[in-house]
């Protein structure tokens, strides 16, 4: 069922945002204890390397994806005070 105001859609919003981090958050939590600690990519450089295990591009992946759905509630919620409707 649709949220039919303003305070309902930016509740059911809230707790998408809350899923979203939480979801990215246990995700990374079992990469990094799935996966070993020396697996990942290799930045070569001159002479050495940079190894980047996947635990932490998990962890950052996700994060990342939880700010962005973040900021774009946020503007769609500035959107809606400026009287500009995303939805029909």
């Amino acid at each position: 069922m649709p949220a039919q105001t303003i305070l309902g859609q930016s509740v059911l919003l809230a707790f998408r945002i809350a899923l979203v981090w939480a979801g990215g958050i246990l995700f990374a939590v079992i990469v990094r204890a799935v996966l070993p600690d020396n697996l990942g990519f290799v930045i070569h450089s001159k002479g050495t390397g940079i190894l980047l295990p996947f635990s932490r591009v998990a962890f950052w992946t996700c994060i990342w994806a939880a700010i962005t759905v973040t900021v774009l509630v946020v503007i769609r919620s500035m959107l809606i005070d400026f009287g500009i409707r995303t939805q029909p």
